[in-house]
């Protein structure tokens, strides 16, 4: 833990900032996809593709009529009997699903007879031998081999193979966790233990107010894991506490004080009981701008707290999302957490994704504030909420 973090600053605003990074491009995240319905086509920085897009003419090939004709870095294909056309051997080279072109050059064009496995339907359980059916047994057999395939494919998704995979293609992608410690010492001590055991990623601390010991348990945390936890106390306390320190005003302090391309708003009364990160982190390096536990639903939007894949809104429990855009969508004037986490993901340009499979995640229990100020500052929030809908 460096000296800073080990200072007690008397205000949020006060904790010193030597760099903010926004400015500088991410290392090892590709662009945010642009566009927030499925089926809508993109814009001009939208280079996932997608509905609408085409290939790239300086690399790949360019749809014509029936047929595609290599252009830009591709060669046409003479003296072999095979040409870039609508003639017989041709292979379309349109684009991929994800806009694509389908080879560079004349890696698209598969001239018959090479690169040919020498039996795939022996492979595939058939005979492979020029008019030989096989048996009547033959197509029930191929069933079974493909279910059974299908069953052991299924087992190793179970065994964490496919988790394993997304922890290699985002292994280079630096990502953060930053929590705001307000209380609820035990919760603290669970939450943040559960990053350290499930996940690679460093842990944030913005500890306002010392707050029945959590500070404390935050710096014996940090002294046992240096590298992983960085600790900022403020004698300030929070504002649902009759302090200053307002929500908004934290988060982005800690998105000033991050340094990742993957920043993660978490709550400490979340605990992680495997690691929930990296298919959040995987969603964004595909393209999303942010990826959360759960949805959340809104009014007059197709928001579905249940709903996995694209969504209107994400809540802020557990929530990945790139640190650049976050910091221009940020909502500073939040006191409150409650929807303005709503107003975060709202503001935020690009796709918001809920994943397919269930979190390893758990909630520690409800950190009840005062009824009436949830209900003031909540309603405020969601009235920003409605604003940024139009529907207010």
């Amino acid at each position: 833990m460096t000296e800073a973090a080990r200072q007690v600053w008397p205000t949020v605003r006060s904790i010193p900032v030597s760099a903010v990074t926004d400015a500088k491009p991410p290392a090892h995240l590709g662009p945010a996809r642009v566009e927030r319905v499925a089926g809508t086509s993109g814009t001009g920085r939208d280079t996932a593709g997608g509905p609408g897009a085409t290939a790239d003419e300086g690399t790949g090939a360019k749809a014509e009529g029936r047929g595609a004709k290599a252009e830009g870095r591709g060669a046409k294909a003479e003296g072999t009997g095979a040409r870039a056309g609508a003639g017989e051997g041709a292979r379309p080279s349109g684009g991929r699903a994800n806009g694509g072109a389908t080879g560079v050059g004349t890696a698209g064009v598969r001239h018959r007879g090479t690169h040919a496995r020498l039996d795939p339907a022996a492979e595939l359980g058939f005979s492979g031998a020029p008019g030989e059916q096989g048996d009547a047994a033959e197509p029930m057999v191929h069933s079974q081999r493909t279910w059974d395939g299908t069953l052991a494919t299924n087992r190793l998704d179970e065994l964490g193979v496919n988790l394993e995979r997304r922890r290699m293609e985002t292994k280079d992608i630096t990502v953060s966790v930053g929590m705001l410690v307000d209380g609820w010492p035990g919760d603290v001590r669970k939450s943040v233990q559960s990053v350290i055991d499930h996940t690679n990623a460093r842990v944030l601390a913005l500890d306002l107010g010392g707050l029945d010991g959590a500070g404390e348990v935050l710096d014996e945390l940090a002294g046992r894991y240096p590298e992983r936890i960085a600790v900022w106390h403020v004698t300030e306390l929070p504002h649902w506490r009759g302090g200053t320190a307002t929500w908004g005003e934290s988060r982005t302090k800690l998105l000033q004080l991050d340094e990742a391309e993957v920043h993660v708003l978490m709550g400490t009364d979340v605990e992680l009981r495997g690691d929930a990160l990296t298919p959040l982190v995987a969603a964004v390096a595909q393209g999303a701008v942010a990826a959360g536990w759960h949805g959340a639903d809104l009014p007059d939007a197709d928001g579905d707290g249940a709903k996995a894949g694209k969504v209107g809104a994400l809540g802020g429990e557990l929530m990945a999302v790139r640190r650049a855009a976050a910091l221009g969508a940020m909502p500073g004037d939040a006191n409150y957490g409650r929807n303005a986490d709503l107003e975060l993901s709202l503001a935020l340009d690009g796709d918001l994704i809920v994943p397919e499979e269930t979190l390893p995640v758990a909630h520690l229990g409800e950190h009840k504030v005062d009824p009436e100020y949830d209900e003031r500052e909540s309603r405020r929030n969601h009235e920003a909420v409605l604003r940024i809908l139009g529907t207010s």
